[in-house]
């Protein structure tokens, strides 16, 4: 005899097939392995996605997904669900490393970085601003930054932020390369153009089976994404990592994420902070 459906939540009907479908959806389209704690974000996420489209319950809304919805749906329901929780010069560490690789890298050619999972921004940003903070302006560095959220993209992409976000930048940060703003704009900060023109902001999906990304790369920032993924699809990822790096390359990941699973392709080199083992340079 079957279970009983999970009572409503809220305005929607919401059962444990439902729950067991969306993660299955998501796991298929992103990657994202959702843990079973995470429903009622869920909920509160692709509630405001019922709302929009008139729906009264969760079945229907993923019948329409998986009858062929719109692109831009599935799009929507991604978007709903990517965790985005970013700062600029979050894991302040790394940057320091950055700094001692750009010097080196800069002396031979000119220096390509990814970003790979930028969010709205600050992280590409904050790579961009050690660069000219290293080199001097202009600095020979080109930054990628990707993500799959189209939302969060167009948000990096006009680099205007909340004055609040930068209060605690040291000030050959926060005063040279950001611009105050006026009048509506008054409490709200947005990047130098000198900045912004180091990065291209481009959609991407890391389960993609081809990337429009070229090597040779001097570093990959891939931070706090692996643990929304399992192990089998990490290995997939790291794999087409490895042969973009240059041999001397960096791959900089999360506080909380770790390679151990993957020492055949990466080696630890400081914290959180590692340079492939296999030789690279290639393109994807």
């Amino acid at each position: 005899m079957n279970s009983p459906a999970a009572p409503i939540i809220g305005d929607f009907q919401f059962t444990d097939d439902d729950f067991e479908r969306v993660r299955k959806l998501i796991y298929r389209r992103a990657g994202i392995s959702l843990n079973p704690s995470k429903r009622q974000l869920v909920y509160s996420r692709l509630g405001r996605r019922l709302r929009a489209l008139d729906l009264e319950d969760f079945a229907t809304y993923l019948d329409r997904l998986e009858a062929g919805d719109p692109a831009d749906e599935w799009q929507a329901f991604t978007n709903a669900l990517t965790t985005n929780l970013t700062a600029f010069f979050r894991e302040e560490h790394h940057f320091p490393v950055l700094a001692d690789l750009l010097r080196r890298a800069a002396r031979d050619h000119a220096v390509t970085l990814w970003c790979a999972a930028c969010s709205t921004g600050e992280e590409a940003y904050s790579m961009a601003m050690t660069a000219v903070d290293t080199l001097g302006a202009p600095a020979r560095v080109r930054i990628l930054a990707t993500d799959l959220d189209t939302n969060v993209l167009a948000k990096a992409g006009e680099g205007v932020y909340p004055a609040e976000r930068i209060e605690r930048l040291p000030e050959r940060f926060a005063g040279r390369f950001f611009l105050k703003g006026s009048g509506t704009r008054e409490n709200y900060v947005k990047v130098r153009r000198e900045i912004r023109d180091m990065i291209v902001f481009r959609q991407l999906n890391l389960l993609d089976g081809a990337w429009p990304v070229r090597g040779p790369l001097d570093a990959i920032f891939c931070r706090n994404v692996m643990i929304y993924f399992d192990k089998p699809t990490q290995r997939g990822i790291l794999e087409k990592f490895a042969p973009l790096l240059r041999p001397d390359g960096l791959l900089f990941m999360g506080h909380s994420e770790s390679l151990h699973h993957v020492g055949d392709l990466f080696r630890l080199r400081g914290k959180t902070v590692y340079e492939p083992l296999r030789r690279g340079g290639g393109t994807a």
